[in-house]
């Protein structure tokens, strides 16, 4: 078990819309072998798509908007409101487009802006898509996705920068663990406020946490990093929840 002083709960991370911005949350209800609600509910699809709303299946995110590719998405804000699952869309502070996203009308209000802003980037037409249940993770397993801010510190030496720990998409951001501990963790369950979740897997990075995610530029070569300094290219760990329960900033890990 962890001893008092030990891993917690530092952020809370939810991406409504894959390849948008971040809604950080402050408490957040998990549910067994789901998503944190609402994460990567949404996704963009670049030009005409093989996403069947009626049968939906996992595919590669290449069929997406994504920023591993399309760096401009990251000088975009979102919010998203859950209750009537609005996303309103800001670039430098201004409000750009909003748009109900459960109906026809409020999703073109988004497609019309990305199909401007992102045009060069586009093979055509950009299409909002959804299916019931369906989550447009960068994996098939539906899972959350967990940081450590020591590894992220041992990282920023290696690199001998700052590195903003949302470079990697996390759900679950925590602290008070050794660096790399979160690799031990594997195979075992870990429980954090009323839920427990089962580590299944080291997450192997990709050329999307080299953009800034606050300036869309392309500043760092971070699996480059990785591999040349650790051997790999792996940074974090998705995790199941195999028992539901709300979780909040603040709560201790045990493992």
């Amino acid at each position: 078990m962890a001893q008092s002083g030990g891993p917690s709960i530092r952020g809370l991370y939810r991406y409504p819309v894959k390849g948008l911005s971040p809604d950080p949350l402050e408490r957040v209800e998990l549910r067994a072998g789901e998503t944190m609600p609402f994460d990567r509910a949404y996704a963009i699809e670049n030009g005409p798509g093989r996403f069947d709303p009626d049968h939906p299946q996992y595919l590669p995110k290449i069929h997406y908007l994504m920023l591993m590719r399309d760096e401009r998405l990251a000088t975009l804000q979102t919010k998203f409101d859950d209750a009537s699952e609005t996303l309103t869309v800001f670039r430098d502070g201004k409000q750009v487009a909003r748009g109900r996203l459960t109906t026809p009308v409020g999703r073109q209000m988004i497609e019309q802006f990305l199909a401007a802003y992102m045009e060069a980037e586009l093979r055509g037409a950009p299409k909002i898509v959804v299916a019931e249940g369906h989550s447009f993770s960068d994996v098939a397993g539906k899972c959350v996705h967990i940081i450590n801010l020591a590894s992220v510190r041992e990282l920023e030496r290696a690199v001998g920068s700052a590195v903003n720990p949302l470079r990697f998409r996390p759900n679950i951001v925590i602290d008070g663990a050794a660096p790399w501990q979160e690799f031990t963790w594997i195979a075992n369950e870990i429980a954090m406020g009323g839920a427990k979740l089962v580590v299944i897997e080291r997450t192997e990075r990709c050329a999307a946490t080299n953009v800034d995610p606050e300036t869309g530029k392309r500043d760092m070569a971070i699996p480059a990093e990785l591999q040349r300094t650790w051997g790999h290219t792996d940074f974090g760990v998705y995790a199941r929840v195999s028992e539901g329960g709300a979780i909040a900033i603040g709560n201790a890990i045990t493992v």
